[in-house]
Formats: structure tokens, C-alpha cells, sequence
């Protein structure tokens, strides 16, 4: 470890730069592993671990022989923190570590509701691995003409066996529900069928040394054969409230950082939050948040919290008096209809004048 990572450390702590405090640390890491300290090095990327965040590391991207293709397109690189709970991240662990065997297991499969954080589960690990996504373009592969979606599947796979460097490949099946369906399903149409089989057969010999993932959201309908065929499923259902709250807080700080907002009321945002059941996913809860920090007044500091509560409420908002019953103050009921507090606290006194 040289003097410029201790200082960096130092630097990113006093600057709350959580992020960069963990790439930083990350590289050091990296380099004790690489001069013999495997013991500490495991021990630091144990510690980040355990604080249920999957950071990436950056690596140079591969060389490889990839010539244009029609079957292939390029995926924009991941570089934030993906906020995940902590058994998701044990198995995408898992899975870093099981590549990094070589002892062929390398097809994975991530499954979940949209929004989960598959795809961005994808970029990271192609990072921490140092592989270069290859996400497959499926409307190529798919083709109304007989018999050609499991010829253009096979010729897929034949690309890919022609990988100059395989150990520097990941082939991305972002969706594969797109293109594989179970063969005994009545409802399919035997196209589709042939192309699951042309899948197990590209799946079967599939170079050891190329990392393959695929997504999907209705894993439940795939082929009892495709499924065997991956060495290991992620179910990324696997948020609780808890952690989705937790989440959101962290989206929360770093969109408020961005735009040098220091208004944080987490107590006003958890209740806010709290008025959704169930709480949507990361992909929808970033959306959120990061709209109502963009759009907020920057002259008002609060502001964000009104336009969230607009957007969670799908712009039907509450009447004060059950805000009230459901323990907001009069204060955070202000802020979130965009009121003064003592505008807020008049209508309520003429609502309990009024009997209401």
C-alpha cells in the first residue's frame, strides 16, 4: 500500500465520498493480493462486503475479436455503487468467486420483477471480473421465416466459441424469456420450442472460459432442461421493506450531494415512503427520487419532498386531516402539500369546527 492510498482514504472519509472510499479500497486490495498478502487483501473485501453495497472495480477493457456483428450490441459501462440487501450480494460474491476457480462453472441466471437490479447486478460483475459484456441483441435472433431463430441461435454460439480471449468475454441474455420458452407449454408455438432447443445445445457447448448470464422475470415458465443447464439462479425478489427504505435513503444523499442540496429530513422521507405498500423496486425508487430532487425549487430546500410525495401518491393526494390520522405534523404535513404550517394548522382547526 503506497502513501497516495492512505491519503485518498483520508480524503474521500472527510469528504463522505462513500463511493470513492470504497474504490479506493478496492485497490488496495488488489494490490496486496498481487504482492502475496492474500489473507488481509480477503479480509478488506470482506469488510465491504458486509456493508451490503457491490462495489466495481475498473479494469482495462478486453481485446478481443469482435468484429461486427449482428447479433451483439454494446451495453453503457456501470460505474455507481448498486445498493443491494445482503444475501444478493453473497451470491453475486458467489458467483465472482466461482469463475475465478475456472472449473466450468460459469452460466448464471438472475431472476426477478423489473426493476430489481439484474442488468446493473451484470455491469458490476463484468467489472469486478474485468470481462467485457456481449449482451445479445435477441430481435436479430428471432426471425418469422421457418426453422431460422434456432439456425441464427446457432450461429450465435459458433461466435462465440471464436472468442480469441473467452476468459475476457460475458455474454449477456438480457430478458431470455424473449427467445426461450417451454417446449411443453400448449400456448407456444413450435418455433419457439425448436429455438429452446437450439439453446440447450448452444448452452451444452458453451466454452468453460466465457462467462454466460441471462435475465429474466418469468422464470417460472422456462423448460425444467434450460433451467439445469445454469449452474446457479440468483432470485433477486429478495428485497424487505427495511432494505428498500435503506435504499432509498442512500439514492436519497447521493442525488441530494449532486445538486448541493443539504436539507435531509430522513425521518419526513421514511413516513413518506411509508404510505406505499409495497414499496416499489430500486429501479422505480431511483426514478423517483432522482426526478423529485431534479425538478425541485432550488430556492426551497424541501421542495424535493413535496414533488416525491406527489409522485408516490400518483398525484392523488391525501386530505390533511387523514395526513393527521396517519401521525404526520403539522410541519411535515406543510412541506408535503406545499403549504405554511400555519395555513395547514388553520384548515385543520376549521375541520374539527366544521365536525369533519
Amino acid at each position: 500500500m503506497k502513501k497516495r492510498n492512505i491519503i485518498n482514504l483520508i480524503k474521500y472519509h472527510a469528504e463522505k465520498n462513500e463511493i470513492a472510499f470504497r474504490n479506493e479500497a478496492h485497490e488496495i486490495a488488489k494490490e496486496m493480493d498481487r504482492t502475496g498478502d492474500e489473507q488481509l487483501a480477503d479480509y478488506i473485501m470482506t469488510l465491504i462486503a458486509e456493508s451490503n453495497t457491490f462495489v466495481p472495480q475498473q479494469f482495462d477493457s478486453a481485446t478481443l475479436d469482435d468484429s461486427a456483428s449482428k447479433f451483439f450490441e454494446e451495453m453503457p459501462d456501470q460505474t455507481d455503487m448498486l445498493l443491494l440487501p445482503s444475501a444478493i450480494v453473497q451470491d453475486l460474491l458467489g458467483i465472482v468467486n466461482a469463475v475465478k476457480h475456472r472449473i466450468g462453472v460459469n452460466k448464471f441466471m438472475l431472476k426477478g420483477d423489473p426493476g430489481s437490479g439484474k442488468t446493473e447486478a451484470v455491469k458490476q460483475l463484468a467489472h469486478i471480473l474485468g470481462r467485457k459484456i456481449y449482451m445479445v441483441n435477441t430481435a436479430m435472433l428471432v426471425d418469422s421465416k421457418l426453422g431460422q431463430t434456432q439456425k441464427n441461435i446457432a450461429e450465435l454460439f459458433r461466435e462465440i466459441g471464436n472468442f480469441v480471449q473467452p476468459e475476457k468475454a460475458l455474454v449477456l441474455f438480457d430478458e431470455l424469456d424473449a427467445i426461450a420458452l417451454d417446449r411443453t407449454n400448449s400456448n407456444d408455438i413450435r418455433e419457439m420450442g425448436r429455438a429452446t432447443t437450439a439453446m440447450l445445445r448452444g448452452l451444452d457447448g458453451l466454452n468453460p472460459n466465457v462467462v454466460l448470464v441471462a435475465t429474466t422475470n418469468i422464470y417460472k415458465y422456462f423448460d425444467k432442461a434450460l433451467r439445469r443447464r445454469f449452474d446457479f439462479t440468483v432470485d433477486f425478489n429478495r428485497y424487505s421493506k427495511e432494505d428498500l427504505l435503506r435504499i432509498a435513503e442512500k439514492m436519497l444523499d447521493r442525488y441530494l450531494d449532486k445538486v448541493k442540496l443539504a436539507n435531509r429530513d430522513v425521518r419526513l422521507f421514511r413516513k413518506i415512503l411509508n404510505l406505499v405498500d409495497p414499496l416499489p423496486y430500486p429501479g422505480d425508487l431511483q426514478n423517483f427520487i432522482k426526478t423529485s430532487v431534479a425538478f425541485s425549487d432550488p430556492e426551497n430546500g424541501l421542495d424535493y419532498m413535496h414533488r416525491l410525495y406527489v409522485t408516490i401518491c400518483n398525484g392523488k393526494e391525501h386530505d390533511i386531516k387523514e395526513l393527521q390520522g396517519k401521525g404526520f405534523t403539522v410541519r411535515e404535513i406543510g412541506i408535503m402539500v406545499g403549504k405554511s404550517k400555519s395555513g395547514v394548522a388553520r384548515e385543520l382547526q376549521e375541520a374539527v369546527n366544521d365536525g369533519k
